[in-house]
């Protein structure tokens, strides 16, 4: 397709947005490694109809998808064809209910942790210590601290590739370990947590328990995402991914300008100067040397997405 065609289409469904559109938008100083390309067209929708609108207009030919508060992602060195869509102020209410929250896909996991407290609903406490956004954690059954999304959630609602506005609960959702069933190219709006009556003092204590723990396993002050692999089946290892990683020497590794941290080396560290290449190659020469070392394959838990870069 040609640039003039696809800016055509965008255009086209652009027309009548609310919204906010960027062409050419830089995605590195967005996301938690600052790293990454452009986005071909960044859109922040004003609220949902406008999504839904928005959707209903796109071409099937014109890319899109979403990105959160960019946590948990290597956005390529060459960036985004097509529509990134990045939820914001539009999506980031909480209503809280007797016994749970209704919560916009751009709340912080940890902000929404904050309101249960307030609120005396415990049974959230975990998301403090998820660094992201309600609408990342439902598409990724985000967990931590003995607990995940799909054991909170009632429902989630969601807007399809041709603008549907579509509410799923729990069971449609099809949640696996660090995954679920989301209609293909679908955008995650507004999500239902279940809560339970408890002090609010007792939450605030355990979020704050939650806190500690992290600040102390994990490197929170560097440029870094979530974890990088995912732990393997029990049939697979017994072992978590961290220590496969650690018994195979990564701790340290570096590349360019990316390193395993010291600290937790299921974590990668934008040293100062890295590319996502940089952080990507270093991924994956984990991979090669924790399958020599141990037979057992990690896979990837970050997304990395969009283009590589041009070769220097």
């Amino acid at each position: 397709m040609t640039a003039p065609s696809m800016a055509a289409l965008a255009a086209q469904a652009f027309e009548g947005t609310r919204g906010r559109v960027t062409p050419q938008a830089p995605l590195g100083p967005r996301t938690w490694f600052r790293v990454g390309g452009e986005a071909e067209w960044l859109f922040q929708p004003a609220d949902t109809q406008d999504l839904a609108a928005v959707m209903r207009n796109l071409s099937p030919e014109l890319p899109v998808m979403a990105l959160g508060a960019c946590s948990n992602v290597i956005v390529r060195d060459g960036g985004l064809d097509g529509i990134v869509v990045r939820l914001a102020r539009g999506f980031a209410d909480v209503v809280v209910e007797k016994d749970g929250l209704i919560v916009g896909a751009a709340c912080l996991d940890a902000t929404v942790a904050e309101h249960a407290a307030q609120a005396g609903l415990g049974g959230l406490e975990f998301l403090a210590g998820i660094p992201g956004s309600i609408g990342g954690a439902v598409r990724m059954n985000a967990g931590a601290y003995g607990s995940d999304i799909a054991t909170v959630l009632d429902w989630a609602e969601i807007v399809t590739r041709d603008g549907s506005i579509v509410q799923l609960d729990v069971s449609a959702l099809k949640f696996g370990y660090r995954r679920s069933g989301l209609p293909e190219g679908a955008l995650v709006t507004r999500a239902r947590l279940r809560g339970e009556t408890a002090n609010p003092a007792d939450v605030a204590a355990r979020i704050a328990e939650v806190r500690t723990a992290r600040e102390q396993s994990q490197p929170v002050r560097a440029r870094t995402g979530g974890s990088t692999f995912r732990n393997p089946s029990p049939e697979d290892s017994q072992r978590k991914a961290w220590q496969l990683i650690d018994d195979a020497g990564c701790r340290g590794l570096t590349l360019g300008g990316a390193q395993v941290s010291e600290k937790h080396c299921n974590f990668l560290i934008n040293t100062g100067n890295a590319t996502a290449a940089d952080l990507e190659a270093l991924g994956e020469e984990v991979r090669k040397r924790v399958l020599n070392h141990s037979g057992v394959t990690l896979h990837w838990e970050i997304k990395r997405i969009g283009k590589a870069g041009a070769q220097p």
